[in-house]
């Protein structure tokens, strides 16, 4: 239905322009309709270019969706927009004090090479999935985020010899799956990133009962998407977010960077890049959205 957010949030001109309906909070409450309290802890490079990726596939609900911006206290956000993170973003506690979590979701970050006990916010992430695992509905990780979710659980992380980049055929493992089960048998996903799962540790997790397993690609990392046993961790590897630009961005940063070990993405032309795997985006979040909104509502 909607996205809510300030009246002068940076990205509502390009919002709109996606045929995304804006509204303030005022709006909104005339609305008479409570919105789905989004918590997004965004902890990509320049923060505030990355928050239309989300912004945009959420907005797509039938449902009215405000985002509460969460930034970490232990993380400088060197890249990012100091006075938009002042502006519009609050520390997890005061966003738990101050809004109901319907759902939150745990970002990417360009950490995916370092252990995990070496990020300096690694502490303050485990504080935030323990309150998460038992106050809010569904933790949604993505990439990093994703990582994070699976090491919170006690999933190790693997680390691959060469960058898994580009877009992977995947294939859907659950057919009846309340979020996935809908994606088509085989989509597209981007993938970004040097570390993984290990089938084998999946496989052995599923066999214990601990994780679901719902989505794999032979090419792509392995398992792509999957859930802890009680649903209230979803965790998925890929980038269904990204604008069909943002593996050539990383691709050119990346080679400017002077990093020989990244090869130019698969599946993907770096000078007429072509989005196919915006309809995974879209029912993948939207199915999120629906769960969420169902299990908060009975």
């Amino acid at each position: 239905m909607a996205i809510v957010i300030p009246k002068d949030y940076h990205a509502k001109a390009a919002l709109e322009q996606n045929r995304v309906l804006c509204m303030d909070h005022e709006q909104a409450l005339r609305e008479d309709i409570r919105a789905l309290h989004i918590g997004i802890l965004n902890i990509m490079p320049k923060a505030e270019t990355y928050e239309f990726n989300l912004l945009y596939p959420l907005s797509r609900s039938v449902l009215q969706i405000e985002p509460v911006f969460i930034r970490l206290e232990n993380h400088t956000y060197s890249s990012s927009d100091q006075a938009h993170l002042n502006k519009h973003y609050v520390n997890f506690e005061d966003a738990i004090k101050n809004d109901h979590i319907d759902g939150l979701i745990v970002t990417g970050a360009p950490v995916e090479e370092i252990p995990f006990e070496e990020v300096s916010y690694w502490e303050e992430i485990k504080r935030i999935l323990k309150y998460a695992r038992n106050n809010i509905p569904s933790t949604l990780g993505m990439c990093w985020g994703a990582l994070a979710l699976a090491k919170f659980l006690g999933v190790e992380k693997t680390m691959y010899s060469e960058k898994i980049f580009g877009i992977f055929e995947t294939k859907n493992l659950s057919r009846g799956h309340r979020i996935t089960g809908d994606l088509d048998d085989v989509f597209w996903c981007p993938q970004s990133r040097h570390s993984g799962v290990a089938d084998q540790a999946m496989e052995h997790e599923r066999d214990k009962g601990n994780m679901n397993l719902l989505a794999y690609s032979e090419h792509g990392g392995g398992y792509v998407i999957f859930e802890s046993a009680d649903g209230r961790f979803i965790m998925h590897l890929g980038h269904p977010e990204y604008s069909k630009h943002r593996l050539r961005e990383e691709y050119l940063r990346d080679k400017n960077l002077g990093r020989a070990d990244v090869a130019p993405p698969q599946n993907y032309d770096l000078e007429n890049p072509v989005n196919c795997w915006r309809s995974h985006r879209n029912e993948f979040f939207s199915q999120w959205i629906k769960f969420l909104h169902e299990t908060t509502s009975f």
